[in-house]
């Protein structure tokens, strides 16, 4: 039962844009808040972006005024924003809820050229 599949993901030049589309099930959107997260190989997964039921977002110090996480309740996707990306924001990037992770996706490649 796939439950979260992410897409978006590419090859972009610094400072270039991306958006990211995670599609869940319902009954995840429906009661939860979502997050996007990010891992680079040798690090931990991070959370970058996550965002309430109601719409309300937060964002880590490292993409705030870059990223903007939304959500269509009504199409169960989450997304994510990405503008001015920098060669550090190169990572596979997953969505889940903070609340009770699932299993983790495949997530999406994002890789970022200087």
């Amino acid at each position: 039962q796939v439950q979260l599949v992410e897409s978006g993901g590419g090859l972009v030049q610094a400072g270039g844009s991306l958006r990211l589309s995670c599609a869940a099930s319902r009954i995840i959107f429906a009661n939860n808040a979502m997050g996007w997260y990010r891992q680079a190989p040798g690090k931990q997964r991070e959370l970058v972006a996550s965002i309430t039921i109601g719409g309300r977002a937060n964002y880590a110090d490292s993409v705030k005024g870059r990223f903007t996480i939304s959500r269509d309740n009504a199409k169960n996707t989450v997304y994510l924003q990405m503008n001015s990306l920098k060669p550090e924001d190169t990572a596979v990037y997953y969505c889940n809820t903070p609340f009770g992770p699932l299993p983790w996706g495949q997530g999406t490649q994002v890789t970022v050229s200087s």
